[in-house]
């Protein structure tokens, strides 16, 4: 509280006033006491010379020590004041208070002694006779040119203490009254020439806080008040330009954190001034402050640093694709922000990965189309031309190539009838019936449809569930479509005297459907790709089968809201793995 201005002003004005009016305090109360006592040793001066005028024609015919003692003391009692008669040898002859034969020589005193010297004498001491501080006051008697005694009227300081005390506590009072009503006037005008400074801190910190108000300053029509209208005036205005600011870097902010591309602002040095969230991503860069960083230390890849260069020399637009690892596909486009921001560089990367990824599987896509046809549709025409060259003229070989003419084009068949399945289920026009079912009703029809290849193959077939699994929502006809396909490609890819197992697992929400064997497993490379359509891991194409199953299996389970994944070494066998939910 008392660091405000407010109390800086009053403070200081209110110590000098008390200051100055303790001061003068005691410089009044000193002037007044010696004021004071010096009126009373010239009314006792006064007194003194009335007393010896009076006491002179006994002086003069000698009167006796008690008849001087007797007149001291009705002196003593008229003037309320001591009286004592001195001779000029410093002899006491009269005496108000005891006998004067008892009174030691007074020579010695200060005031008898000026008296003598001067005629008129002063002091303030200690009396050992009554045992108290005295004012006294001395007067020498002169007859002619010779001096006849000294009348000396003593007062105890008691009284003149008293007075002046009295004095003093009206000083006192009038001091006090006088500062605290110094004060208050000096509270009221700090007050008021402090009030446009506190509006104007005031407002200060309601735009340092973006909460500015409409409120006018109040004040008077001075310099200080003119000074908080004006910066008033200006705040208005300014808050507006922040709100206006805020609002749009609000804006901003909230662009380029949901922008899918990533951006980065670059300034002419490359320090990079401004980066989102996706770019963060895209090249793998911490939230730690990036700000100021050069751009290659950000990116940490060459080609971005190259478009923005060639951009600032020539300064136009530059396009760049680039791939980082084998991770993203991405296109960069670096475009100067000059006028603008001169020497600044905008980066924009967009990623291509999805669609590049897109564009290669409808690439193998065709191909394998291709060569999945082209292999019976070369047979089917060189049976036909076997057959016009004259084999139908051989009953036996006629019927021979018929038979292979109908192996192929089942193949064919075959092959038609799975890719529209395939594109009935992505496209969601295959009904599913999806009810509560128990594991086992899906797994042991599957396992008993393929035990007997299993046993030619020199295989063994086992199922581990367990009776009280969890039932699942699921369509059982389909789930045990994805098992057949799945156990035809463990079996057909474990040598004979292998082994492959059906495991079922609960696992919080889902249960697991598990498919492993020990057979020739599949490489890392091939993995992420097996679930892909006409994809196959022998490139020879050696095997039989369309390529269309596992492609199958994954849209089925995942209409069943599951997920289907693979985990695989080579010579170490696989294990596929699909997720359904509970029930």
């Amino acid at each position: 509280m008392f660091r405000s201005i407010r109390w800086r002003i009053a403070i200081p004005y209110g110590v000098l006033i008390v200051v100055t009016m303790l001061a003068l305090g005691i410089y009044l109360s000193r002037f007044i006491r010696q004021t004071y006592i010096d009126n009373l040793e010239a009314k006792l001066a006064t007194e003194a010379r009335m007393v010896g005028d009076v006491l002179a024609p006994n002086l003069q015919a000698g009167g006796g020590e008690a008849h001087l003692d007797s007149q001291a003391k009705q002196w003593a009692d008229t003037l309320n004041a001591r009286v004592t008669v001195i001779s000029p040898t410093g002899t006491v002859l009269g005496e108000s208070q005891q006998a004067s034969s008892t009174m030691p020589n007074h020579s010695d005193r200060p005031e008898v002694i000026a008296a003598l010297s001067e005629g008129t004498g002063s002091s303030i001491r200690y009396s050992q006779t009554i045992s108290m501080d005295m004012l006294y006051t001395a007067v020498r008697i002169d007859q002619g040119s010779q001096a006849l005694a000294i009348v000396r009227l003593a007062l105890p300081l008691e009284q003149v203490s008293a007075s002046i005390a009295s004095l003093q506590r009206i000083l006192v009072v009038v001091t006090v009254l006088v500062t605290i009503v110094a004060v208050l006037m000096a509270m009221v005008i700090a007050g008021r020439i402090t009030r446009p400074v506190v509006e104007l801190t005031r407002t200060a910190w309601q735009i340092a806080a973006s909460t500015q108000t409409e409120q006018t300053i109040q004040g008077d029509n001075d310099e200080i008040s003119q000074l908080a209208h004006a910066f008033h005036s200006m705040s208005v205005q300014l808050s507006k330009q922040i709100n206006d600011l805020t609002s749009e870097r609000a804006t901003l902010n909230a662009v380029m954190e949901k922008m899918t591309d990533g951006v980065l602002i670059v300034d002419s040095q490359g320090a990079v001034q401004l980066i989102n969230p996706a770019a963060m991503r895209m090249f793998s860069i911490t939230p730690e402050s990036v700000i100021g960083k050069p751009l290659i230390e950000v990116v940490r890849h060459h080609q971005p640093v190259e478009m923005w260069q060639q951009c600032q020399v020539e300064g136009k637009a530059q396009r760049l694709d680039f791939e980082i690892g084998r991770r993203l596909s991405l296109q960069g486009i670096a475009t100067s922000l000059s006028p603008a921001l001169p020497g600044a560089t905008l980066l924009l990367f967009q990623d291509l990965t999805r669609q590049r990824q897109t564009e290669t599987i409808r690439r193998d896509f065709v191909s394998n189309v291709s060569h999945e046809l082209r292999t019976p549709l070369a047979a089917l025409k060189a049976l036909t031309e076997t057959l016009q060259t004259g084999a139908l003229d051989d009953p036996l070989a006629a019927r021979r190539f018929l038979e292979q003419i109908e192996t192929e084009v089942d193949a064919l068949s075959l092959m038609v009838n799975e890719l529209l399945e395939l594109s009935r289920i992505e496209s969601g026009r295959v009904p599913l019936i999806i009810i509560p079912t128990h594991p086992k009703e899906i797994i042991t029809p599957a396992v008993d449809r393929l035990r007997l290849q299993a046993e030619r193959q020199g295989l063994s077939l086992s199922i581990e569930c367990a009776d009280d699994i969890p039932q699942v929502m699921a369509d059982a006809t389909r789930i045990q479509q994805v098992l057949v396909n799945l156990l035809h490609n463990a079996i057909k890819f474990t040598p004979s005297g292998g082994e492959v197992k059906v495991r079922v697992l609960e696992h919080e929400h889902e249960i697991y459907f598990t498919v492993e064997d020990n057979g020739i497993g599949i490489a890392g490379d091939d993995i992420p790709r097996i679930f892909e359509r006409f994809y196959k891991v022998d490139r020879s194409r050696a095997t039989s089968g369309t390529g269309l199953g596992l492609a199958i299996a994954r849209h089925l389970v995942e209409a069943h809201g599951g997920r289907i994944w693979v985990e695989s070494q080579l010579g170490k066998g696989s294990v596929f793995y699909f997720t359904i939910p509970k029930a």
